[in-house]
This record gives structure tokens, sequence and C-alpha cells, in this order.
């Protein structure tokens, strides 16, 4: 597959290298020589192969390849793409010096549609938490490695699974394989909030339930369970 190319030319030095400074040279180098294996791990844990990120991103699978191999120091319009496709925010993707501070400072995204995406790990890692508040669009199915995870705090949740169609309201939990089609949204015209975990192919959320069985949701809702399992008690994770 050919992608749109944001290549730019063949400079390793380019945009984010200060040449000029020698005092913080050092310092910079580090940083910069550090991005490149942060990203081909980021890549890696999310499951995606060289010539998927090109499709997401619009950069070619060569430049991919030279900057996480370290060959070629990233621009910002190659990061700030690459950082929208981890889902991490672009400080994170060229990782200042831990200030030894473990508290997460919320950066909310706010998406097309008055959607917005509040990242809740500090660090991705296998798993990835997110707050989302996401606004009424058109369904939309997709299809992708992982497995996701949804408990819904306000509102309530339309998730759509292959051909089963489900409601979900506050307090509820659906989990489920990425591999079939899907989509979540607003069951309504209301915009529903929701936690949202994700993580590559085996990395699974263990949900842990009270006594009650989970119920499927009458005929008008979507029926029965099918991948989705449903819960109305609130979980704990491990």
């Amino acid at each position: 597959m050919t992608t749109g190319s944001r290549d730019g030319g063949d400079g390793h030095g380019e945009g984010l290298h200060g040449e000029g400074r020698q005092g913080d040279g050092t310092e910079l180098a580090r940083i910069l020589d550090g991005i490149g294996p942060r990203l081909r791990g980021l890549r890696r844990e999310r499951g995606l192969t060289l010539e998927a990120l090109a499709a997401t991103t619009g950069i070619s699978v060569s430049t991919l390849s030279r900057v996480e191999s370290g060959k070629r120091r990233p621009t910002l319009d190659l990061l700030i793409p690459l950082a929208r496709a981890h889902r991490v925010a672009l400080d994170q993707l060229v990782a200042a010096p831990p200030s030894g501070d473990p508290r997460v400072h919320l950066r909310p995204l706010h998406r097309e549609r008055g959607s917005v995406l509040v990242p809740l790990t500090q660090y991705p890692g296998r798993v990835q938490v997110f707050k989302q508040v996401l606004a009424p669009r058109p369904p939309e199915l997709v299809v992708h490695e992982g497995y996701e995870w949804l408990y819904v705090l306000a509102g309530r949740l339309r998730l759509i699974l292959g051909a089963e169609d489900f409601t979900l309201r506050p307090g509820e939990v659906a989990e489920f394989d990425t591999t079939e089609p899907h989509w979540f949204g607003p069951a309504d015209e209301t915009s529903v909030e929701i936690l949202h975990l994700f993580g590559p192919r085996g990395d699974q959320a263990v949900v842990r339930a009270g006594p009650s069985t989970p119920t499927p949701r009458g005929p008008e809702d979507g029926g029965g369970l099918h991948q989705a399992r449903l819960s109305d008690t609130r979980p704990s994770l491990e």
C-alpha cells in the first residue's frame, strides 16, 4: 500500500535538533536518541505493523523504520500524527526527564463532533486507560487487533458487536475482542461518559463481578450476549 509522504528530506538534524546550542546539546541528543526506541515499543505494544501505522499516519514505511531505528531524527510534523496514532501526549513521546511525581496530569483531547478523550495512564503500558465523553454520531463499524473493556459512568451507551446490538446503562460493563466488527457511542441524542481500557491481544482486563449473572437486554436492545459480557455490578481490575 502506498501512503502520503511526510518525509521532507533525509537530514538527521532537522526540526527538533538544535545544533547551535552547545550547552544543552548532550541532554537534547539523549532525549532525541530515546524517541525511536520509544516509538518502536509503542507500536509493538499495540500490535501494529509498520504498514498499518503508515496507513494510519500517512508517513511512509521507510521513514517510520528509520525514525524507530534512530537513523533519522523526527520532526514535529512526524511526531504529531504518531502521538495521535499511539494515543499519547506529545511530551510523553519525547519523554522529558521524570519528576518523581506519581500523579497523572490529565490533558483532555478534544475530538471531532464534541467528543473528549482523557488519558488516565501517565506512561503507555500494555493496557491503556481512558475516560471518554462520546457525543452523538452515526455508527461506523471498525475492526483491529486488541481487546477492549468499557464501563458506563453516565448516560446510555450503544454497543454494536457483529450482528448484535446492546444498550448499556451506568454501572454496566462490556468486554470484547476487537477483531469482531464493532462500534460504540451514545444510545440517544445525549452524550455518554465511559471508562475505556484497551490492550493488545492477550492483555485482557480481568473483570470481577458480584454474584449476579449478566442478563441480556430485551429484543429492542439487541438480545443475547454474543461476545460481549455485561454486568450491572461495579468491577474491580487486576
